[in-house]
């Protein structure tokens, strides 16, 4: 069949080090400094307990409802991949659930996007094994195909290529692309740097409110 039923090769993916880098920033200031133009949608919430996912983008295009593809991309993922699946958002049929997720972790993958459902929310919410996704239902999926692994995919508008940096937090996830990385994570390194002085000024009381005022004067605002 070819195209739309095909497993390509990745070549390219984000360093160990790098990924290592971007686990210690929120995902908030990596968004900032990205000009707060891309975003994986408010939809795609953590459905996990909490805590940091970063790794390397594995992709998988597969048609709504399916998870063949998604069960190929679990044998052949590298630890530490993210597995990103567009399912176009469907959320008719669930495409991992509990079973999936305890092979996920057995393989030190680094954790799932799924653009559709999961299934088993509670042994997933309980477990610290990241995995965002667009919502839950008790409906399994097929697996029939067809499918596409290791191909550009796109999430509510975010472009996702295979290699590129994929983070999450509480906050949400998001994608940094391969050749913006260096730059992305020093100026998110110095913007953590920035409010975590900023914080310290506001506990001491010291912080410096004036840009308040001045901006509504220079807007002109009025009854100031």
């Amino acid at each position: 069949m070819g195209q739309g039923f095909r497993i390509s090769a990745r070549t390219r993916k984000v360093d160990e080090a790098t990924v290592a880098r971007f686990a210690k920033l929120p995902v908030a200031n990596v968004s900032d400094v990205m000009a707060r133009m891309t975003a994986g949608g408010a939809r795609l919430r953590p459905m996990h307990a909490g805590g940091v996912m970063a790794g390397p983008a594995f992709t998988v295009k597969t048609r709504p409802g399916d998870n063949l593809m998604v069960h190929r991309a679990l044998d052949i993922a590298d630890p530490g991949d993210v597995i990103v699946v567009d399912a176009g958002g469907d959320l008719t049929n669930a495409i991992i659930g509990e079973l999936m997720l305890a092979f996920a972790e057995h393989r030190r993958l680094g954790g799932f996007v799924i653009n559709g459902a999961i299934r088993d929310y509670a042994a997933i919410h309980a477990g610290a094994f990241p995995v965002f996704a667009a919502g839950i239902t008790h409906r399994g999926p097929y697996k029939d195909g067809p499918g596409e692994i290791n191909v550009p995919v796109a999430i509510d508008g975010m472009v996702v290529e295979p290699g590129d940096l994929m983070i999450g937090d509480e906050d949400g996830l998001l994608c940094v692309p391969y050749d913006a990385l260096e730059t992305v994570a020093r100026d998110a390194e110095a913007k953590q740097a920035a409010e975590e002085k900023q914080m310290a000024a506001t506990k001491a009381g010291t912080i410096d409110r004036s840009w308040v005022e001045a901006t509504l004067r220079k807007l002109g605002c009025e009854g100031l």
